[in-house]
């Protein structure tokens, strides 16, 4: 199968369209940030930066910490840049350019998302870590794509009648981790949870500022609803768009969240930039050493 030009768009330098990075530019080993700030968060840590490059909000920093390569690259808020992020990805690692065809030989990457949250159980507290071991995807990205094979379909069918979901509402996708990496970076200060990633910020995450959500209960459902022996830990805006799109192209991937609030207690980190950066430290810490 040969990709036409309007479908595998390269810039003329030959490098991928958003991202601006060409084949040898990344690592296996991808560490994923929402904020193109937070990048240089990361790469502080390296021993090397061999390569930095930014075009819009997709900045990349790679490099070598312990004689290990990595890549740390920003994706923007939402799961319509993570399409974006992980789609390319792959596409360096896996599409000959030149050729335009899909390499014989696969690349799988190993992923791991480092973010911020929103926890919605009143126990679990600021500045703490949390590892999704599934997400919840109220965004809708998955069902553009032949995915029904990964989904957790009992689980979001339970899901869907609890909150009574309406047919002009996506239906919810719900992917789970991959536990092999999961098992190689979580340790005791990490907790494991169910992660919701929502389409926005405010109404979808059930926040009224001058707009006043469709229901008001949602954030109190969400904290109720049970499925089996799990409960819905915390909301974001990336980790089941991650997920599923790096399962579909058989890549790992993993979501750790640094708790900035507690949406039920009201309480919010009275440093965020220091929680954060202790996450971005335990993290790089297990990724050299697993």
């Amino acid at each position: 199968m040969k990709f036409e030009k309007s479908e595998l768009i390269l810039n003329p330098d030959g490098s991928i369209y958003h991202l601006n990075l060409f084949p040898e530019d990344i690592s296996d080993t991808i560490i994923t940030v929402g904020d193109p700030d937070r990048v240089s968060d990361v790469s502080q840590y390296f021993d090397h930066i061999e390569l930095k490059k930014g075009k819009r909000e997709f900045h990349t920093h790679t490099g070598t910490l312990n004689g290990k390569r990595l890549t740390v690259i920003s994706t923007g808020i939402g799961t319509d840049n993570i399409d974006i992020v992980l789609n390319e990805l792959d596409a360096l690692a896996n599409i000959d350019f030149g050729t335009r065809e899909i390499k014989k030989n696969r690349i799988r990457f190993e992923i791991v998302r480092i973010g911020t949250s929103g926890a919605i159980q009143p126990a679990i507290p600021i500045d703490s870590f949390l590892l999704s071991k599934y997400g919840i995807g109220f965004d809708g990205l998955l069902h553009f794509y032949k995915s029904k094979s990964i989904q957790h379909t009992k689980f979001s069918e339970s899901l869907m009648q609890y909150l009574e979901w309406e047919d002009e509402l996506f239906r919810p996708y719900v992917i789970k981790y991959n536990q092999n990496l999961a098992d190689k970076i979580s340790k005791n200060r990490i907790r494991l949870g169910v992660t919701v990633t929502n389409s926005g910020f405010y109404g979808p995450q059930g926040r009224q500022l001058r707009l006043e959500p469709k229901d008001g209960r949602f954030l109190s459902k969400l904290t109720a609803f049970k499925f089996e022996n799990l409960r819905i830990t915390n909301l974001e805006m990336e980790t089941a768009g991650i997920y599923g799109l790096a399962r579909m192209l058989g890549h790992r991937a993993i979501s750790l969240n640094c708790v900035l609030a507690n949406r039920i207690t009201g309480e919010f980190s009275k440093n965020p930039h220091k929680a954060v950066d202790k996450l971005i430290r335990l993290t790089l810490e297990r990724i050299i050493s697993s």
